[in-house]
């Protein structure tokens, strides 16, 4: 009897480490998720902060913005009151909106391709003819950062216009700052437009920015 007994529990333990035995190994969690591919580098549109914000538009400084040409790219520093807003068209390669008391105003940058978008005083003219009864203002000159600037401030009445930047009816008492831009990978054209009670206070903001451009 007392060998049963014995023989028993030899058995139950017998059957529980074949249990054991036989159970398969554990198996480390895998992912099946396919790995995303890596993000594709950015390109530019045909022309051109800020705005990265703008553009342009990418640290390492706040609020700096990135407009890349064919042959080099330039970075900018967005005034910090300007909100950096994604380009409308392929036309741009930095935008931002500017608040003020008189509505918002807007600034690009656009870029045509090394050398494009035509000489300096055709375009400072261009921006001066969009505007009506404005005095001819004297385009100022200065260099940063290895870069030659040279902007018009001009104010009036802004004209309407079909190319893509500016009001479908006139607007009284607006203001228009334009800039080229000149350097390696160049020119690059920043242009800001609204109510004149807007951008008139942002006036050494928009040099400051201009002051900012630096290459990339």
């Amino acid at each position: 009897m007392n060998r049963s007994i014995l023989i028993l529990p030899l058995l139950l333990l017998s059957a529980c480490g074949n249990r054991e035995a036989a159970a398969p190994p554990a198996v480390a969690e895998t992912s099946t998720a396919p790995q995303a591919a890596p993000a594709a580098p950015a390109t530019s549109g045909d022309a051109v902060s800020s705005i990265s914000p703008h553009a342009g538009l990418i640290d390492p400084a706040p609020n700096s913005q990135q407009a890349a040409g064919a042959a080099g790219s330039i970075d900018f520093d967005l005034p910090q009151a300007w909100q950096s807003k994604p380009p409308s068209s392929s036309m741009r390669l930095a935008q931002a909106t500017i608040q003020g008391p008189g509505g918002p105003a807007d600034l690009a940058v656009f870029f045509f391709g090394p050398g494009g978008g035509g000489p300096v005083d055709a375009n400072i003219e261009r921006w001066v003819g969009q505007m009506d009864g404005a005095a001819k203002p004297t385009p100022e000159t200065f260099e940063t950062n290895g870069y030659k600037v040279t902007w018009v401030d001009v104010k009036g009445t802004l004209k309407p216009s079909g190319m893509g930047m500016g009001p479908s009816t006139p607007i009284s008492n607006a203001r228009l700052y334009g800039a080229v831009v000149e350097g390696p990978g160049g020119p690059w054209f920043f242009k800001a437009q609204g109510p004149d009670s807007t951008l008139g206070p942002q006036r050494d903001a928009f040099v400051a920015l201009l002051k900012s451009v630096r290459k990339k």
